[in-house]
């Protein structure tokens, strides 16, 4: 079973024809039906269904599964493969993404590399379909394109903000758009942005280092976002919720908190089944935990 079922509320499902029943209701019941030629006789098909929508908040994110396969010739189905996905509703970048096909099925992988997070992003593609058949109607790459990510979540921690003021709030900006600006720079090749570049990360490590031996750390770091363990989609991350509501699996009845978190500026919906969630999550304070990162592609019209 995908480790990550019990973030959209499916703990309970431990046995493989539980699971099987389940796949066969997404298949049959799933609202949303997607098909597209893989270049030969087979037909790509992905079916999807809803298990909630966080419509109290107005939202609109929403957690489901959903399940690809093929169609052969005699129009019959075999399913390869299935995730669960949370749908997130803000735009976390608008910089380019390239997409690789992962080794050993029919499903992708995604590359943003947006300077505010600080290391090449890589996430699970949602929507497999659509970006198929772009690439064989030969149109890659597309620009305009932007990016909507979500996470989903077994383990988290609520941790209380750090207290700033308006002061600190301006600066703190002012300075995320500085740093900004001279990424950008240095990626063109500015050799005076990569040397301010490297004396700001000295002063910060030498202040950090200054200031361990008596802060705690979680006190100097605000928020963070790193990779974790060998998968190349996960990611260890610190980042302060800026909405956060409760939803109810409407086959299980088991309650999922949605979250939008803020990290390293980039907005993204995150989902955790209340039951691994260590703490109260309210607006303003922090959430720190392991995801699964996965993303939405937005082609233009």
């Amino acid at each position: 079973m995908h480790k990550y079922m019990r973030s959209i509320g499916f703990s309970k499902i431990t046995d493989r024809k539980e699971l099987q029943k389940l796949i066969t209701n997404v298949i049959l019941e799933g609202k949303e039906r997607s098909y597209t030629s893989n270049g030969e006789e087979e037909l790509l098909a992905e079916f999807c269904r809803d298990f909630a929508e966080d419509s109290e908040n107005g939202s609109g994110a929403s957690i489901g599964i959903a399940v690809c396969g093929e169609f052969d010739s005699d129009d019959k189905f075999t399913y390869d493969y299935y995730f669960p996905y949370l749908r997130g509703t803000h735009i976390s970048s608008e910089e380019d993404i390239s997409v690789e096909r992962h080794a050993a099925q029919e499903s992708y992988a995604g590359v943003c590399d947006d300077v505010r997070i600080g290391v090449s992003l890589i996430f699970y593609l949602q929507n497999m379909i659509p970006y198929v058949k772009a690439k064989n109607s030969d149109i890659l790459p597309v620009r305009g394109t932007t990016l909507t990510l979500s996470a989903l979540s077994t383990e988290g921690t609520v941790m209380m903000p750090i207290n700033k003021s308006e002061k600190d709030l301006i600066r703190n900006q002012q300075m995320a758009t500085n740093r900004s600006q001279l990424l950008n720079a240095a990626r063109r090749g500015d050799e005076s942005a990569i040397e301010s570049l490297t004396l700001e990360d000295m002063d910060t490590y030498t202040t950090i280092s200054r200031r361990i031996q008596k802060e705690d750390v979680f006190s100097l770091v605000d928020t963070y976002f790193m990779p974790y363990g060998v998968e190349c989609d996960h990611y260890s991350i610190l980042g302060e919720i800026l909405e956060c509501g409760l939803i109810r699996n409407n086959l299980t009845e088991e309650d999922i908190y949605i979250m939008t978190i803020s990290c390293n500026d980039v907005v993204f919906d995150l989902c955790i089944n209340k039951e691994d969630i260590y703490g109260e999550p309210a607006i303003g304070r922090r959430f720190k935990g392991i995801v699964w990162m996965q993303g939405h592609i937005n082609f233009p019209d």
